[in-house]
């Protein structure tokens, strides 16, 4: 019973540092204005294909009006910082504490720094505080948040975005099997099908979002 008791009390401060966290994300992102998250793998190297497409990509959104979020570390988060910094762009990185991965990379905003050390707040804060995600290369992390904000779209739990995978090498075989063995089986609805949208390049990005946002008459500079 004492090791219960204990158990409890641990559980109950555990739910304060939940608190606390996400009173925290709440009130700096709320700061931020629009925006749209990239995700992708900490583990692209900067000579890689796919990393100057983020850099690129961040740049163009962010010349749009938007803020860039990512998780604030390399790869694929440093790229995606990189370019909001050139183009003169809010560069926010929510940056999740794991010992194999403790430094943040040199773009993210100091003023737009939050650390975390729960998964789930983080997850909550790209969720409710973005207005799109990119979808870089990338592995399990990558692919979580891409079917966390599938599943809460889907099951309305969240407002509606654009979702949009970058290189078709990497996510057609995923997409084929969302199309046929998902839809296929009657296991998703064809709606569903259309929450994703897989493109290669810049100009397929800009394309999406701009007509996104003009259709839903959200107030965003496409100039």
């Amino acid at each position: 019973m004492k090791n219960w008791n204990n158990k409890l009390t641990q559980d109950s401060w555990r739910i304060l540092k939940y608190n606390a966290e996400t009173i925290t994300g709440f009130e700096k992102l709320l700061e931020v204005g629009p925006s749209i998250s990239i995700f992708g793998s900490a583990r692209t190297k900067s000579d890689d294909l796919y990393f100057k497409k983020t850099v690129e990509i961040a740049e163009m959104i962010s010349k749009m009006g938007f803020g860039i979020i990512s998780g604030a570390g390399p790869g694929i988060m440093e790229a995606a910082n990189m370019g909001a910094k050139k183009a003169n762009g809010k560069s926010i990185g929510l940056r999740i504490n794991l010992p194999f991965e403790s430094h943040t990379n040199k773009y993210v905003d100091e003023d737009y720094l939050l650390r975390f050390d729960y998964f789930f707040i983080r997850k909550l804060m790209f969720q409710k505080y973005s207005q799109g995600f990119i979808v870089m290369p990338g592995g399990y992390g990558t692919l979580d948040e891409l079917f966390n904000a599938l599943t809460l779209i889907q099951t309305k739990k969240s407002k509606l975005f654009p979702i949009i995978l970058v290189g078709k090498k990497h996510y057609q075989p995923l997409y084929n099997w969302i199309k046929g063995t998902l839809l296929g089986n009657n296991l998703i609805s064809k709606e569903d099908i259309g929450l994703v949208n897989l493109v290669e390049d810049k100009d397929e990005v800009e394309e999406i979002l701009t007509s996104f946002f003009k259709a839903n008459k959200i107030d965003i500079n496409f100039d």
